[in-house]
């Protein structure tokens, strides 16, 4: 049997930030999603993220899908969901993937109401800050648009519409008309 899975603390907010993230990959071309994929990060980690965005190769992404189906190298966005796992996953989760150059990590921390985002810069991740609207904005994937009080608060059509309102931004539309690459 597999380890238990709280509702309320894990399996809900899971199925709340796949839901979100999906979105944004059914509106941008170019774009993958991965729920608790093994990924191969390096010979000595293989961790299973909650979820992962990367983007397709030819579009400037830095992972690709093996031959035995398993994402190698690090997705572009990392997705942790924790309750019982904060320590781990803002500690030594999120130095293995900043070593391996994921782009953006956020963790929802379920049990305190919150949500960190982090963005790599020059080898060491930075907490995005909020716009003066409240609003987290995806630096990799332009477009993805997160409210994340709503998101605590359980206000999940807010947080629907804020995503929309980044699919309908002038930098997705850009994002999603950029050439290929290679192609």
């Amino acid at each position: 049997m597999p380890s238990p899975v709280r509702i309320r603390r894990h399996s809900g907010p899971h199925a709340q930030i796949v839901t979100w993230a999906g979105t944004y990959q059914i509106h941008t071309p170019g774009v993958e999603i991965g729920d608790n994929g093994s990924v191969r990060l390096d010979p000595d980690n293989m961790p299973q993220p909650d979820v992962f965005l990367f983007l397709d190769p030819t579009r400037g992404g830095q992972a690709q899908v093996s031959d035995d189906d398993y994402l190698e190298g690090a997705p572009e966005l990392v997705i942790e969901v924790a309750a019982s796992s904060v320590s781990q996953d803002l500690y030594d989760k999120l130095n293995v993937y900043r070593r391996n150059g994921v782009q953006e990590y956020i963790v929802w921390r379920t049990e305190d109401r919150a949500v960190d985002w982090f963005r790599l810069r020059e080898g060491r991740y930075h907490r995005l800050l909020a716009g003066d609207d409240g609003i987290l904005r995806s630096e990799v994937f332009p477009g993805l648009w997160l409210d994340a009080a709503a998101l605590v608060q359980g206000n999940l059509l807010h947080v629907h519409q804020v995503l929309a309102k980044g699919l309908a931004s002038a930098e997705q539309a850009a994002f999603v008309d950029r050439p290929r690459q290679g192609g």
